[in-house]
């Protein structure tokens, strides 16, 4: 498209969106966060300067260090050589000197990004106590000769040093070039590191810092429209630690892509909206987690699958799931598969999921780096097109293109402009806050073949928010977990950090419970667990919650032990080279359930019933459709039905029968649950769901370390005494 059309269409765009317009709620305000406290106007004029300054930060020079505040004296500044970068390569943020604490925030009286700019010399490395001693022993060696045969060592030490008093090469000493340099101040070398925002640095140096505004699933999609891309991929990240509570319920439907493919043999493999393609993938990450081994985890798909079928509800019943991908950046499990894959596909993926699920990890572990060219294997379809009159003009109008994308003159685009390719470029930062990414990261791969965009996740759970600042690190789930098994007996309680409590409610039965989540867990009886709980007594138990968390504690959840898993963990009673019992026949059944705490990890209660007490729920009775009396017929000369009743046009008509009132409804009582329940308290009732088992503590129980034993006494020569013994006696 032509760009003169490209501006007007995106012209009328804002004049027909104007009404769209009048809420900042509605823009995603993750992009720009000064629009949160800038007066909005609704007119496109308003709109104009509302852009203007949201893209303002990105022609920020250097000069304007000498208006930023600081509290040291600010550095005077030469002529620099570079700008700020547009983006802060960790969190997205656009680039900015003016507020302090806001993402993208560069402070320019800062060593590092000072150096960067080429206002001050870079620090002169200090010579180590191994480059001394390699300078001595290499000062009788003649360089000169050993570079006639191919051997340089002059790039051993920096430029300014002197290793020997051997001549150089009169070529080799330009006094022109010399008096040029000492002239003007050295540009900085291309290879120089890229500074990353102060909110970047104290996360990754300090762990310290303010997650930003999440934005909304609409916010999200406006901005995958805005791709340039015709064919889209989203990479839906869920996280394994709470799978599947990181799901967005109908995100194909919320995001205008391609619906889910079913098992219809008629179900469309493909489709295009708006000229555009947009496919959904699902990720389970850090899947690490789940088992020590790649091959326990591989065995856990079919379970995976039927999982998410139960969380997308009605309309995932029949859907496929040929699209889900359970991966670990930590252990690079099937990380290459799906970096192969991004790259076969091309154009442009975009990391859709809530906060903190690990999408960032996962971007630096598939990003395809290293590949600037398309010679690795051609394209499927290679069809060009000359769409200019001579080769020139074609060159001129790319590079005009290319000029306004990485200048961002489109005011209106919802994305931020795309940066250089390179071969390995900065990669977003790592961190356990919620909410790192302050903006989308664009980045090119494959000579212009596809980019990768990491967006920003969505609002997830407010949990951190109930819980000690100091002890709100131990909420996220960071390895693997080898419980311990718990029995929970009748009249006692099960404590996660103090103010999770877990309490059965059938009476005469015992629990088993493994606590996968990294809060310290507590059994005590449930009178205690209470005051526990809401900080009334028992100063002795330790209770990370916040003093007026335990003010509102309610009830989340009563979870139903509805799975049977008596075939799994029945062990050799049904196994296949043992004795291959079907569960039927076993006197007992063994029922199980997974609790789901939101950013946490998960707790699987089982419990043991006996079969006579183990009895199926009847089915409800189906009431059969009120009979209503039909006329009497009886059959004529020729076999044709004929009424009894005649009707007479003479007679009176008959009285018609008074209306009775329909007898009163008794209220049925509510049936009692066949299965064991246990009910599950938490501030403001919140943060806990359930799914169906996934026995895994059988994958991760504990190795049984056999003590090597004192061994038994021979009983050889107490035998020997007792045999001499009756052969005494007897003779």
């Amino acid at each position: 498209m032509h760009p003169e059309a490209s501006l007007t269409a995106r012209w009328l765009k804002s004049v027909f969106s104007i009404e769209r317009c009048t809420s900042p709620a509605r823009l995603p305000v993750f992009l720009c966060p000064a629009l949160q406290r800038a007066p909005f106007s609704s007119s496109s004029r308003g709109h104009r300067q509302l852009n203007g300054r949201h893209f303002q930060s990105r022609r920020l020079h250097a000069q304007a260090a000498a208006h930023s505040p600081s509290d040291s004296e600010p550095l005077r500044m030469p002529n620099p050589q570079r700008t700020l970068p547009v983006q802060c390569s960790g969190c997205g943020a656009l680039s900015q000197t003016t507020t302090p604490g806001l993402p993208g925030y560069f402070n320019l009286n800062q060593r590092s990004v000072a150096e960067y700019l080429g206002i001050v010399e870079p620090k002169t490395r200090l010579p180590h106590r191994d480059d001394e001693l390699l300078k001595n022993i290499l000062s009788d060696v003649d360089l000169q000769e050993l570079k006639e045969q191919g051997v340089d060592l002059r790039g051993l030490f920096n430029e300014d040093e002197s290793i020997t008093n051997a001549p150089l090469e009169e070529e080799d000493v330009d006094p022109e070039e010399l008096a040029k340099e000492s002239e003007t101040e050295p540009a900085p070398p291309a290879g120089d590191p890229v500074p990353i925002c102060e909110r970047c640095h104290g996360l990754i140096h300090h762990n310290t810092g303010t997650p930003i505004f999440h934005p909304s699933v609409e916010s999200l999609r406006e901005t995958i429209h805005e791709s340039p891309y015709k064919y889209n991929h989203v990479y839906h990240v869920l996280d394994a630690a709470d799978f599947p509570m990181s799901l967005v319920p109908r995100i194909d439907q919320l995001l205008e892509a391609m619906p889910l493919r079913s098992h219809n043999r008629r179900s469309r493999a493909s489709k295009f909206f708006a000229d555009k393609k947009t496919e959904i993938s699902f990720v389970v990450t850090r899947a690490d987690l789940l088992g020590a081994r790649k091959q326990d985890v591989d065995h856990l798909m079919p379970y995976l699958r039927q999982v998410l079928r139960d969380a997308l509800g009605r309309s995932g019943r029949d859907v496929r799931l040929g699209n889900l991908r359970c991966v670990s950046a930590k252990r690079s499990w099937w990380t290459r598969e799906l970096r192969e894959e991004i790259f076969e596909r091309g154009g442009a993926g975009w990391m859709v999921g809530k906060a903190n699920v690990g999408k960032s990890n996962l971007f630096s572990a598939v990003f395809p780096k290293g590949r600037m060219g398309l010679e690795d294997k051609p394209l499927k379809h290679d069809i060009s097109v000359d769409l200019f009159q001579d080769a020139e003009a074609a060159g001129k109008e790319d590079a005009n293109i290319a000029k306004e994308s990485l200048d961002g003159e489109d005011e209106y685009s919802l994305l931020p402009p795309l940066q250089p390719e390179e071969a390995y470029p900065a990669m977003p930062i790592v961190s356990s806050l919620p909410g790192t990414t302050a903006s989308p990261i664009r980045l090119a791969f494959g000579g212009g073949k596809g980019e990768l965009i990491d967006l920003p996740g969505l609002p997830r759970s407010d949990l951190e928010s109930h819980v000690q600042e100091e002890h709100r690190g131990s909420l996220i789930m960071r390895k693997r977990i080898t419980p311990e098994q718990v029995s929970i007996h009748p009249g006692k309680s099960l404590l996660l950090g103090g103010f999770i409590r877990i309490t059965p409610r059938t009476p005469d039965l015992v629990f088993l419970s493994y606590n996968f989540t990294p809060l310290k867990e507590h059994l005590t009886s449930t009178d205690k667990a209470i005051r526990v709980q809401t900080r009334t007594d028992s100063p002795y138990v330790e209770n990370i919650s916040l003093p007026e968390a335990s003010e509102d504690i309610r009830l989340a959840g009563s979870f139903e032990l509805r799975y049977d898993v008596t075939k799994e963990r029945a062990g050799p009673l049904t196994r296949k080279n043992a004795l291959n019992l079907p569960p039927e026949k076993l006197p007992f059944r063994t029922l199980a359930v997974d609790i789901l705490i939101e950013g946490c990890g998960w707790v699987e209660m089982v419990a043991e019933v006996r079969r006579k007490h183990f009895v199926l729920p009847p089915p409800r009775p189906r009431t059969p459709p009120p009979l209503t009396p039909s006329p009497k017929k009886s059959k004529g000369s020729y076999g044709e039905p004929v009424l009894l009743k005649t009707l007479d046009l003479f007679g009176t008509a008959p009285e018609p029968e008074p209306l009775l009132p329909p007898p009163p409804q008794q209220p049925q009582p509510e049936p009692e649950s066949f299965w064991p329940i246990v009910d599950v308290f938490t501030p403001e009732g919140r943060f806990v769901s359930s799914r169906r088992p996934m026995n895994a503590w059988l994958i991760n129980k504990p190795k049984q370390i056999h003590l090597k034993k004192r061994p038994r006494r021979s009983m050889k020569s107490a035998k020997k005494r007792e045999k001499v013994a009756r052969h005494s006696q007897s003779s």
